[in-house]
């Protein structure tokens, strides 16, 4: 009967790595060759200086980390670009005094994706996300940093799964 396990493991074993088979945990099923991310100029109505670099930069970290894709600056087989529309902050929940209990941080994102083997997939997509902290706190220090930190993942993981993931 042992024997019958080790037999059935390995023929599960070579069946697996014979067949070529594209999955990926992120669901990123086929990735191009190259990409390129333009800059990420900031056009909201409050500008937060350095957000557009932290942006820009984040995207393609998350890109070059999850993808198996080449970084590139021009003529990339996929590229991205676009620009911040919205860096907003505003009051969420208030207390039985008529004050702040809680404020949103909300940052969007006008995103351009183009991919230059198959127009189809092209798309033209605002993405956007918040981060909620106390009415107390101040978006300055480590609650800023936490709050860029968070809203910058959900934008990119979003923006990646739009783009190259069969979600």
């Amino acid at each position: 009967m042992n024997n019958f396990k080790y037999i059935l493991v390995l023929a599960v074993c070579l069946v697996s790595f014979g067949c070529k088979v594209n999955y990926s945990f992120t669901g990123i099923t086929d990735t191009p060759d190259t990409f390129q991310v333009n800059f990420f100029q900031n056009t909201a109505d409050l500008v937060e200086p350095g957000l557009d670099q932290l942006f820009t930069n984040a995207l393609q970290d998350l890109i070059v980390n999850q993808t198996s894709s080449n970084l590139v600056n021009t003529g990339g087989e996929v590229i991205y670009e676009g620009e911040i529309t919205e860096y907003r902050i505003a009051p969420m929940t208030a207390t039985a005094e008529n004050t702040a209990a809680q404020n949103r941080l909300t940052i969007s994102v006008q995103v351009r994706y183009i991919n230059t083997k198959d127009e189809e997939k092209d798309f033209d997509k605002r993405f956007s996300f918040f981060y909620d902290y106390g009415a107390s706190e101040q978006l300055t220090g480590s609650v800023k940093d936490t709050a860029f930190d968070e809203i910058l993942e959900r934008l990119t993981q979003d923006i990646l799964n739009a783009s190259l993931a069969d979600w």
